[in-house]
């Protein structure tokens, strides 16, 4: 009778265990140096914060926020091709994400490569319907694209005074967006980059801006009655048809809710690293939370989608993202 080469299950469990807490001071360091290359990109420091971030990624090479750091990083430093490079493989490796896609259409917008950049948003739209940088940059390049079509047939028929009042239009709405096609990056992976995300010199519409605030005020509101252990605060964030984990009753998961936030160790939840898109009365949020209770402390991303019942923002789906 052959004997089984497979080592008992305890002693796997060993090797499971081992191997977890082997990882964890990697993932402590890296984030550590991420924090810190998003610092050094806000301040322009271009050469420091890749470097901070090479570090990162030798810690572990296929994380997607230090790769998308590095894409960010390179296109400002001007060095296009690289962060081309950099953004594609993310795509490869994560076609689920739709920011390395939108950054893609930036860089190919610079080169005057329009129907890359035009294929890259779609993607980027594709993989995130509520993602609302694309849908912009989407709007601006077919508008720079429809601009140069009209100003082509023009030299076939000079004569045609509807043409002539299509690219007119067309050219007024690329002068009133002074970085069309596709030139809105999506925001770096850090909290103290966020400052340097947008366009240099846009000013985001009144209502948009507001909206912003609202959603990312309601949040803040959530994890600070989370942190502080209120629990009708904390189920009052939530909107009457939030869709509760598999799908149990709303009173089980309440009761649950409840049971969690009675007991004795203390809670602290933060919010890092906040992204948003809002279309008309729904948002979608994106960000890093970070809980400790007791000894445990534990690091993961979250989506959110939060819809506006009255004055309020309420959260209606909830999940842990990568």
């Amino acid at each position: 009778m052959a004997l089984s080469r497979r080592p008992p299950l305890a002693a796997r469990c060993i090797v499971l265990l081992l191997a977890v807490l082997l990882a964890a001071p990697a993932l402590h360091a890296q984030t550590d140096l991420l924090g810190e290359a998003g610092r050094l990109l806000g301040q322009g420091r271009l050469e420091a914060a890749l470097d901070k971030t090479e570090q990162a990624l030798k810690l572990r090479p296929k994380d997607a926020q230090a790769r998308f750091l590095k894409g960010r990083i390179l296109t400002e430093m001007q060095r296009d091709e690289e962060a081309i490079g950099v953004f594609s493989r993310l795509n490869g490796d994560y076609p689920e994400l739709p920011e390395p896609y939108n950054n893609l259409a930036v860089l190919y917008a610079r080169q005057g490569r329009f129907e890359q950049a035009r294929n890259a948003l779609e993607m980027a739209v594709r993989a995130n319907q509520a993602y609302a940088t694309a849908h912009e940059n989407l709007g601006d390049l077919y508008a720079r694209l429809a601009g140069q079509s009209y100003g082509r047939a023009l030299q076939y028929d000079a004569g045609n005074a509807g043409l002539k009042a299509k690219l007119a239009l067309a050219q007024e709405l690329v002068r009133a967006t002074p970085h069309a096609a596709a030139a809105r990056p999506a925001p770096a992976v850090r909290e103290d980059d966020a400052a340097a995300a947008g366009r240099p010199g846009e000013t985001p519409a009144p209502q948009a801006a507001a909206d912003e605030r609202e959603v990312e005020s309601a949040l803040r509101d959530w994890a600070a009655a989370w942190s502080r252990k209120d629990a009708e605060a904390y189920l009052a964030a939530y909107a009457d048809d939030f869709r509760t984990p598999g799908g149990i009753p709303r009173k089980a998961w309440e009761a649950e809710r409840r049971r969690s936030l009675a007991k004795a160790e203390p809670i602290a939840i933060d919010i890092e690293d906040l992204r948003m898109a809002i279309e008309g009365e729904r948002a979608t949020a994106r960000f890093r939370q970070r809980y400790q209770s007791g000894s445990l402390k534990t690091a993961a991303g979250k989506t959110m989608v939060l819809v506006r019942r009255g004055d309020k923002w309420l959260i209606q789906q909830e999940r842990v993202s990568n």
